[in-house]
């Protein structure tokens, strides 16, 4: 079986390194083309040497056209503007497009459905394995406790951090909103400032904390009475991220044109 060529956007970034990485050490896939925003430094660097895994014979580019052009699928951990435009590219080309590009608004997730029609998205606001398998336990865990427990969600991460919530923060909310059957828009709480008055039956509150250099500590309590539960999942390496969106990405190949999830990859 030929090996599945990718391209990762925001290669010069941190994060675009580590897919970079990720890619050289997965079997079965290849890194084609990297690219950058218009006025990098990086443009014309090769991608492996910036990345430290060697000479890679891969040009950084801000050329989507040409990076794209022999392509089968595209790691995509920037902007909401830059992710959306790549996928209506991704769509022309019926790639594998997988986002883990967090901030994303309603308006972002609709063009991105619409672009799902003829690529494969697959989505995560995390792409960690632990963090998806962990969504799924939530969802279960609200789906058999009732509103008498109560779900509030506390995230930190390093003080560099431009969204809050975090894009894990919202996922599990959505898991936590699925398992009770209600719509997380109606139900969550994402400020609590001054006086305001007792907790309503059934919402789901968010706490953001930014400081230092966390990666990202995330914690869901389920508050009963006379007990809490709390599930808890802690980043101690940004590479849990890179290695799940080329796991993503080797599972979408050859798949239908759709709106997937990590949930879809691990069949949970």
């Amino acid at each position: 079986m030929d090996d599945l060529r990718i391209v990762v956007t925001g290669s010069a970034g941190r994060m675009g390194r580590m897919l970079v990485k990720a890619i050289h050490d997965t079997h079965g896939c290849k890194l084609v083309g990297a690219l950058e925003r218009q006025g990098s430094v990086a443009v014309g660097e090769d991608a492996g040497l910036l990345a430290g895994t060697g000479k890679a014979t891969v040009k950084i580019t801000d050329n989507p056209l040409e990076a794209l052009l022999n392509a089968d699928a595209l790691l995509d951990f920037t902007t909401p503007a830059n992710t959306v435009e790549l996928s209506g590219l991704a769509a022309q080309a019926k790639l594998v497009h997988v986002i883990g590009t967090t901030g994303l608004s309603d308006d972002d997730f609709a063009k991105l459905a619409a672009a799902s029609r003829h690529a494969v998205i697959i989505q995560s606001g995390n792409m960690s394995l632990g963090v998806n398998l962990l969504a799924a336990l939530i969802k279960q865990a609200t789906a058999a406790l009732d509103t008498d427990y109560d779900i509030e969600i506390v995230e930190m991460h390093h003080r560099h951090k431009v969204d809050a919530p975090s894009g894990t923060a919202l996922l599990l909310g959505e898991a936590a909103a699925l398992g009770r059957r209600v719509s997380l828009k109606e139900k969550s709480v994402r400020v609590r400032d001054g006086y305001t008055g007792e907790r309503t039956d059934g919402d789901i509150g968010f706490a953001s904390m930014r400081g230092g250099s966390v990666i990202g500590d995330h914690t869901v309590i389920l508050a009963g009475n006379g007990e809490r539960l709390e599930f808890k999942h802690i980043a101690e390496d940004r590479n849990i991220f890179a290695n799940g969106a080329v796991k993503a990405a080797l599972w979408g190949k050859g798949k239908k044109p759709g709106f997937y999830t990590m949930s879809d990859v691990l069949g949970v």
